[in-house]
């Protein structure tokens, strides 16, 4: 998130100064460096309040939900219906490994809202082992559930022979380009709007007495932060189950 521009008068706006990861524990074991960080913590803070959450709304669960129970068995329905409808019935098998990504990206999101906290998600680094984790489990259940026969995926049998050699090449790289775009989707968005608060932020204390235009911006840019927080998640999610949909069923 955000905060005020640092300096003594004049401009002297650093927007990505905030996604600087800052070692809180340095742990040094010689050719791994295991330094406990900002993001680090901030991840398992984000895990920690989904599953307080999770825990709270479903401990006394009841017939007649309380508004917590409501709003957890609201995420699990609206998920399981994500991939019930984009993978059918078989793909109801990985609801978890969904629930999860979708949960902690969510949480890592959110998080990343409150002023002085720090955003997870738009480091590349993360948003990337998310991708690889997706591409390479979707692929595993691919040949175990097909064989050899997943490599079918890449050759398009209702196009003109000529042309399956060119297509299959085409197939093979989009296939390999997804954790790339995956990831990037989701780190450049995130990072992409906390660098523009940051910037109004700064505006704030230039401007003076004018600064009360970058707050309305600020203002309006922190309520569409909101939403692409909670959009990129879904995203996230929604490509995932694409991709197992491909893995299931090849078509």
């Amino acid at each position: 998130m955000a905060s005020s521009a640092d300096g003594e008068g004049g401009l002297n706006i650093h927007p990505m100064d905030q996604f600087i990861i800052k070692d809180w524990i340095p742990i040094d074991l010689g050719f791994v460096d295991l330094s406990f960080t900002n993001s680090a913590f901030f991840a398992f803070l984000a895990v920690g309040l989904v599953s307080l959450f999770l825990w709270t709304a479903m401990s006394g669960s009841s017939l007649v939900p309380s508004r917590m129970q409501s709003m957890a068995e609201g995420l699990y329905e609206f998920v399981r219906n994500m991939v019930r409808d984009s993978c059918g019935e078989a793909g109801l098998k990985y609801f978890p490994y969904i629930f999860t990504l979708f949960l902690f990206i969510l949480a890592c999101n959110l998080v990343g809202m409150v002023p002085y906290s720090f955003t997870v998600t738009s480091h590349f680094a993360v948003t990337v082992f998310l991708a690889l984790s997706v591409f390479i489990t979707v692929t595993v259940i691919g040949f175990m559930r097909h064989g050899v026969g997943f490599l079918g995926l890449f050759w398009p049998m209702d196009a003109p022979a000529f042309m399956r050699p060119i297509l299959a090449i085409i197939e093979v790289i989009s296939y390999f380009v997804r954790p790339v775009s995956h990831s990037i989707r989701l780190g450049a968005n995130m990072m992409a709007g906390h660098a523009v608060l940051k910037v109004f932020a700064g505006f704030v204390g230039a401007m003076g007495v004018f600064g009360v235009l970058p707050i309305l911006a600020i203002t309006g840019v922190t309520a569409l932060e909101f939403l692409v927080a909670v959009i990129q998640a879904y995203v996230f999610a929604i490509l995932t189950c694409v991709y197992l949909h491909d893995a299931l069923h090849m078509h």
